[in-house]
């Protein structure tokens, strides 16, 4: 079985995107995309919305793009949302917990949180299941330093299309051997992973900071972490 997926795609559950759960299966259907993980920043509840809307012949896998103190993860076959604000081991051992699976999303992009911009976060490759080698988004050398990171550590290099908007769904994605529909099969077809590489254009970056306004203004700014009072108030179900 030849699978056809993207691992990294936002929805307006992300404080930056207004990508509407109907429209994402919409584009990914269309697109020939077999798998989407909805990976909204902090929160779940709206990558459930998106799963109940698919239709035959796509999934749609559970994830969050997680804000740790290190930098940021992707975590994928969740039940319950992880908190921001834990350490990238702390976070690595709560995806773990559900069963979960980890990949580092654009490792090396200095515009964004991303974990291997400390050198010392380099120990953490024997904790993750991929590297994003191929990030649509990232601008310069982010990717082949992604891409040879992935090989001297032994990890799959997987692309995605990290879309924040419709039209980038499935701009770049992974095709695999297999039936990456649980994490145990998506752990397994990690190893024939082969880069679709695309690339979204500057013009639709600016997409971006546009919705971040609108969310703003319509309240759902990004999440903070949990302090001992108060929790994250887009868990999803617990």
């Amino acid at each position: 079985m030849r699978a056809f997926v993207d691992l990294h795609c936002h929805s307006r559950g992300s404080f930056d995107c207004l990508s509407a759960p109907k429209e994402i299966v919409r584009a990914a259907s269309e697109r020939g995309l077999t798998h989407v993980a909805i990976t909204d920043h902090d929160r779940i509840d709206v990558a459930l919305e998106v799963r109940a809307l698919a239709p035959a012949g796509l999934t749609i896998i559970i994830g969050e793009e997680v804000k740790t103190r290190d930098g940021d993860l992707i975590c994928l076959f969740l039940e319950r949302v992880i908190q921001p604000g834990l350490s990238a081991i702390e976070t690595i051992a709560a995806a773990r917990e559900q069963g979960g699976l980890v990949g580092i999303p654009h490792p090396f992009d200095r515009m964004r949180g991303s974990i291997l911009r400390d050198a010392a976060m380099a120990s953490l490759a024997p904790a993750v299941d991929w590297v994003e080698a191929h990030n649509a988004r990232v601008i310069g050398h982010g990717n082949e330093d992604a891409a040879l990171f992935a090989r001297e550590h032994g990890l799959p290099g997987i692309a995605v299309s990290d879309a924040h908007s419709i039209m980038e769904v499935g701009v770049g994605y992974t095709a695999l051997d297999g039936d990456p529909s649980t994490a145990a099969g998506l752990l397994a077809a990690l190893a024939t992973a082969e880069i679709v590489p695309g690339r979204a254009s500057y013009l639709i970056r600016l997409w971006t900071p546009l919705a971040k306004g609108i969310n703003r203004a319509r309240g759902n700014g990004r999440i903070q972490p949990a302090t001992s009072d108060s929790a994250p108030s887009h868990d999803g179900p617990s």
